[in-house]
Protein backbone atom coordinates (compact mmCIF):
# COMPACT_ATOMS: atom_id res chain seq x y z
CA UNK A 1 0.00 0.00 0.00
CA UNK A 2 0.79 3.69 -0.40
CA UNK A 3 1.05 6.28 1.41
CA UNK A 4 -0.38 9.25 -0.57
CA UNK A 5 -1.76 8.54 -4.13
CA UNK A 6 -2.09 12.17 -6.06
CA UNK A 7 -4.94 12.47 -8.89
CA UNK A 8 -3.41 14.94 -11.28
CA UNK A 9 -0.36 16.02 -12.61
CA UNK A 10 -0.24 19.68 -13.01
CA UNK A 11 1.41 22.12 -10.55
CA UNK A 12 -0.69 21.13 -7.28
CA UNK A 13 -0.30 17.52 -8.11
CA UNK A 14 3.53 17.60 -8.16
CA UNK A 15 4.03 19.76 -4.93
CA UNK A 16 1.75 17.88 -3.13
CA UNK A 17 4.15 14.89 -3.99
CA UNK A 18 7.47 16.66 -3.75
CA UNK A 19 7.00 17.56 -0.80
CA UNK A 20 5.24 14.49 0.72
CA UNK A 21 7.58 11.91 -0.94
CA UNK A 22 10.64 14.11 0.26
CA UNK A 23 9.46 13.64 4.13
CA UNK A 24 9.35 10.08 3.75
CA UNK A 25 5.69 9.21 2.57
CA UNK A 26 5.72 7.06 0.10
CA UNK A 27 4.12 8.36 -3.25
CA UNK A 28 2.39 7.99 -6.90
CA UNK A 29 1.25 10.38 -9.19
CA UNK A 30 -1.28 10.11 -11.71
CA UNK A 31 -0.44 12.02 -14.76
CA UNK A 32 -2.56 12.11 -18.05
CA UNK A 33 -0.65 15.11 -18.76
CA UNK A 34 -3.91 17.19 -19.64
CA UNK A 35 -2.78 19.67 -17.58
CA UNK A 36 -3.61 23.94 -18.62
CA UNK A 37 0.11 24.75 -17.87
CA UNK A 38 0.55 23.81 -21.41
CA UNK A 39 -0.78 26.47 -22.53
CA UNK A 40 0.40 28.87 -19.95
CA UNK A 41 4.01 31.06 -20.14
CA UNK A 42 4.70 31.58 -16.36
CA UNK A 43 6.24 35.60 -15.65
CA UNK A 44 3.94 35.57 -12.26
CA UNK A 45 5.32 32.83 -10.33
CA UNK A 46 7.40 34.06 -7.70
CA UNK A 47 11.32 33.03 -8.22
CA UNK A 48 10.96 32.31 -12.03
CA UNK A 49 11.79 35.23 -14.47
CA UNK A 50 9.63 33.93 -17.67
CA UNK A 51 9.81 29.97 -18.28
CA UNK A 52 6.90 28.08 -20.73
CA UNK A 53 4.87 26.09 -19.28
CA UNK A 54 5.57 22.60 -20.78
CA UNK A 55 9.57 23.68 -19.78
CA UNK A 56 7.87 24.28 -16.24
CA UNK A 57 6.22 20.75 -16.17
CA UNK A 58 9.37 19.12 -17.61
CA UNK A 59 11.32 20.29 -14.37
CA UNK A 60 8.53 19.96 -12.08
CA UNK A 61 8.38 16.44 -13.31
CA UNK A 62 12.24 15.41 -12.46
CA UNK A 63 12.28 17.40 -9.55
CA UNK A 64 9.37 15.46 -7.77
CA UNK A 65 11.27 11.80 -9.43
CA UNK A 66 14.42 12.90 -8.29
CA UNK A 67 12.86 13.02 -4.84
CA UNK A 68 12.00 9.03 -5.33
CA UNK A 69 8.00 9.75 -6.51
CA UNK A 70 6.54 7.17 -8.81
CA UNK A 71 4.49 9.19 -11.80
CA UNK A 72 2.28 6.99 -13.86
CA UNK A 73 2.51 8.99 -16.83
CA UNK A 74 -0.74 8.50 -19.08
CA UNK A 75 -2.51 6.01 -16.43
CA UNK A 76 -5.63 7.45 -15.98
CA UNK A 77 -7.66 7.22 -12.83
CA UNK A 78 -11.10 5.88 -13.72
CA UNK A 79 -12.38 5.57 -10.33
CA UNK A 80 -11.55 5.98 -6.85
CA UNK A 81 -13.44 4.40 -3.79
CA UNK A 82 -13.02 4.08 0.38
CA UNK A 83 -12.05 0.82 1.48
CA UNK A 84 -11.56 -0.07 5.37
CA UNK A 85 -7.98 0.79 5.11
CA UNK A 86 -7.66 4.05 2.76
CA UNK A 87 -8.66 4.14 -0.52
CA UNK A 88 -8.43 2.29 -3.84
CA UNK A 89 -7.57 3.97 -6.69
CA UNK A 90 -8.13 2.36 -10.35
CA UNK A 91 -6.85 3.12 -13.44
CA UNK A 92 -7.29 0.79 -16.73
CA UNK A 93 -3.89 -0.74 -15.95
CA UNK A 94 -4.35 -1.61 -12.56
CA UNK A 95 -5.32 -1.04 -9.08
CA UNK A 96 -3.57 0.86 -5.75
CA UNK A 97 -4.33 0.93 -2.86
CA UNK A 98 -3.50 4.39 -0.20
CA UNK A 99 -3.98 5.96 3.02
CA UNK A 100 -4.02 9.16 1.39
CA UNK A 101 -5.82 10.41 -1.83
CA UNK A 102 -5.16 14.34 -3.26
CA UNK A 103 -7.22 15.51 -5.91
CA UNK A 104 -5.48 17.44 -8.51
CA UNK A 105 -7.57 17.69 -11.77
CA UNK A 106 -8.28 20.92 -12.45
CA UNK A 107 -11.32 21.49 -12.53
CA UNK A 108 -12.87 17.92 -13.27
CA UNK A 109 -14.94 17.19 -9.63
CA UNK A 110 -16.11 14.10 -10.71
CA UNK A 111 -13.70 11.65 -8.29
CA UNK A 112 -15.11 14.26 -5.12
CA UNK A 113 -18.60 13.63 -6.01
CA UNK A 114 -17.91 9.83 -6.12
CA UNK A 115 -16.16 10.20 -3.21
CA UNK A 116 -18.65 12.31 -1.34
CA UNK A 117 -17.28 15.12 -1.03
CA UNK A 118 -19.75 18.66 0.65
CA UNK A 119 -19.74 20.82 -2.32
CA UNK A 120 -20.09 25.03 -1.65
CA UNK A 121 -23.22 27.09 -3.53
CA UNK A 122 -21.15 27.91 -5.49
CA UNK A 123 -20.48 24.10 -7.00
CA UNK A 124 -16.68 24.15 -5.74
CA UNK A 125 -15.17 21.14 -3.67
CA UNK A 126 -15.54 22.28 -0.08
CA UNK A 127 -12.18 22.26 1.83
CA UNK A 128 -10.85 23.38 5.40
CA UNK A 129 -8.18 25.56 5.50
CA UNK A 130 -5.60 22.54 5.34
CA UNK A 131 -6.95 21.32 1.97
CA UNK A 132 -9.05 18.43 3.37
CA UNK A 133 -12.29 17.19 2.20
CA UNK A 134 -15.36 16.73 4.46
CA UNK A 135 -14.14 12.89 4.06
CA UNK A 136 -11.26 12.12 5.78
CA UNK A 137 -7.60 12.34 4.33
CA UNK A 138 -8.97 13.41 0.59
CA UNK A 139 -8.00 16.36 -0.02
CA UNK A 140 -8.88 18.43 -2.87
CA UNK A 141 -6.75 21.38 -4.54
CA UNK A 142 -6.36 24.22 -7.37
CA UNK A 143 -9.19 24.86 -9.65
CA UNK A 144 -11.87 22.36 -8.05
CA UNK A 145 -11.63 24.51 -5.22
CA UNK A 146 -11.34 28.13 -6.19
CA UNK A 147 -12.47 27.81 -9.89
CA UNK A 148 -11.84 31.79 -10.68
CA UNK A 149 -8.06 31.45 -8.90
CA UNK A 150 -6.61 29.19 -11.21
CA UNK A 151 -2.87 30.64 -11.09
CA UNK A 152 -0.08 27.68 -11.08
CA UNK A 153 1.59 29.64 -7.76
CA UNK A 154 -1.61 29.40 -5.63
CA UNK A 155 -2.19 25.71 -6.86
CA UNK A 156 1.43 24.67 -6.05
CA UNK A 157 0.38 26.37 -2.66
CA UNK A 158 -3.02 24.24 -2.70
CA UNK A 159 -0.83 20.72 -3.14
CA UNK A 160 2.06 22.23 -0.10
CA UNK A 161 -0.89 22.86 2.25
CA UNK A 162 -2.17 18.83 1.92
CA UNK A 163 1.09 18.03 2.14
CA UNK A 164 2.14 19.69 4.96
CA UNK A 165 -1.24 18.49 6.63
CA UNK A 166 -1.02 14.72 5.85
CA UNK A 167 2.65 14.85 6.85
CA UNK A 168 1.41 16.41 10.40
CA UNK A 169 -1.44 13.68 10.90
CA UNK A 170 1.34 10.96 9.98
CA UNK A 171 4.10 12.55 12.34
CA UNK A 172 1.41 13.13 15.18
CA UNK A 173 2.24 17.10 15.10
CA UNK A 174 2.51 19.97 13.35
CA UNK A 175 5.22 19.44 10.53
CA UNK A 176 6.89 22.24 8.58
CA UNK A 177 8.95 21.39 5.46
CA UNK A 178 12.34 24.36 5.50
CA UNK A 179 15.62 22.92 4.42
CA UNK A 180 18.80 24.69 5.42
CA UNK A 181 21.66 25.12 2.98
CA UNK A 182 23.59 22.33 4.83
CA UNK A 183 20.17 19.71 4.28
CA UNK A 184 20.21 20.03 0.52
CA UNK A 185 21.24 16.55 -1.28
CA UNK A 186 22.90 17.27 -4.28
CA UNK A 187 21.27 15.39 -7.45
CA UNK A 188 24.18 12.89 -7.10
CA UNK A 189 23.74 11.71 -3.81
CA UNK A 190 19.90 10.87 -4.50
Amino acid sequence: MTTVAVVGGGPAGLSAALFTQKNGLDTVVFDTDETWMHMAHLFNYLGIRSISGSEFMTIARGQVTDRGTTIHQGEEVTGISETEDGFEVVTEESEYEANYVVLATGRNRQFAKDLGCDFTEEEEVDVSVRMETSVPNVYATGAMVRDQEMEAIISAGDGATAALNILSKEKGEGFHDFDKPDDVPTLASN
